[in-house]
């Protein structure tokens, strides 16, 4: 999955193919709602540096809550989140003032990575429920510091309130960080040919297309707004220690956390380029509406690497601004489709040690 708590992202959990057939439906109930949160914390003085956010409002209290994504129309948010007391991720809507907070994946397994589609009628996000209706269980740390790659995840559609669930992918090997362009097209993360890379496919699981072809962890794709071009965080390996531990963890479903650079390429794979030469953990970049700009995530200000900020950069590379300046992390931002808005999560104002919970921003020129 995308997210990362409280350091940053695990992009990657393997799936296991089961002999499910494509696009099967399954009986899920349609979403509930939660109890309302409770009081959040009062804002803080804002930090005069962060001048591109204003008005900034905390939309969860509480739990691991993370990659929220608008509806295409901006009314809705999607998110996923473990919520105090239960085992693992799964996915939540809400408005966009924090209200109607709704469970709307199986409660089972882990989830991750959901987006709306265009019509705001069905979502799409990844889960391990057919594998196991468990938590997934943590790896140990005889290999270091790495993230798990669990045999079970697969993507699946559902209509918005969580009901008709259809499986999309059934292939051996990890499938999950979807995001869907404004045609319906889907772009996600899959290892189904032995390397974390990018694949496209039509929003009922057909037609798939292969987009990235280097060894490397490539994933977290997010189509521009006209859907022409795909955003994406990555590292390149080449022959060595590095590639070689690479391929190993993976083939024990663990991945090691690294330097990561952001990309851009066309909607097809074609004309590849990198945007970030930072040397640091840059992830979860997301495109401004305006299509010149990339949001993201960075440590490279924090000398120990553990905290992260968000940054803004031209699609050319130039311009790089800091953005946000709170002493915690701050990850997993993206600009409403007019631009007026961003939501992202952090850390900040939290009630609990290692609470994440969503914000969102009025976004100032």
């Amino acid at each position: 999955m995308r997210s990362a708590l409280p350091a940053w992202p695990a992009a990657a959990l393997a799936a296991l193919a089961l002999a499910v057939p494509l696009a099967g439906t399954f009986p899920v109930a349609a979403s509930r709602a939660l109890p309302a949160p409770e009081s959040a914390p009062q804002p803080r003085q804002p930090d005069p540096r962060e001048r591109h956010l204003a008005n900034i409002r905390m939309l969860t209290d509480g739990g691991e809550n993370a990659e929220a994504y608008f509806s295409f129309d901006g009314r809705r948010l999607i998110y996923q989140a473990t919520k105090p007391g239960s085992g693992c991720d799964q996915i939540y809507t809400m408005n966009v003032d924090g209200s109607d907070q709704r469970l709307v994946s199986t409660g089972k397994g882990r989830t991750t990575c959901a987006f709306f589609y265009p019509d705001g009628q069905s979502i799409v996000y990844g889960s391990t429920h057919l594998a196991s209706p468990e938590c997934p269980p943590k790896p140990g740390f005889e290999r270091g510091y790495v993230w798990p790659i669990y045999a079970g995840y697969d993507i699946f559609r559902a209509r918005a309130d969580g009901s008709g669930l259809e499986r999309l992918t059934s292939t051996p090997g990890y499938d999950a960080e979807a995001t869907i362009g404004p045609d319906g097209r889907i772009v996600f993360t899959s290892v189904r040919d032995g390397d974390m890379e990018l694949y496209s496919m039509n929003g009922d699981g057909s037609d798939v297309r292969r987009l990235t072809r280097r060894p490397g962890p490539d994933g977290g794709a997010f189509f521009s707004a006209d859907g022409r071009s795909i955003v994406f965080r990555g590292r390149t390996l080449t022959k060595g220690p590095e590639l070689e531990d690479y391929r190993s963890l993976l083939k024990a479903e663990l991945w090691r956390p690294t330097a990561l650079e952001v990309f851009v390429m066309n909607r097809d794979g074609s004309g590849l380029r990198q945007v970030t030469s930072l040397g640091a953990a840059s992830f979860a970049p997301y495109f401004h509406p305006d299509g010149r700009r990339i949001i993201f995530s960075s440590n490279r200000d924090d000398p120990r690497g553990r905290n992260f900020d968000l940054y803004l950069i031209g699609i050319d590379g130039q311009g790089l601004e800091r953005v946000t300046y709170d002493a915690t992390f701050d990850g997993f931002p993206m600009f409403s489709p007019d631009g007026k808005r961003l939501v992202f999560a952090s850390n900040r104002w939290s009630a609990r040690e290692g609470d994440t919970n969503v914000f969102i921003a009025d976004w100032v020129e």
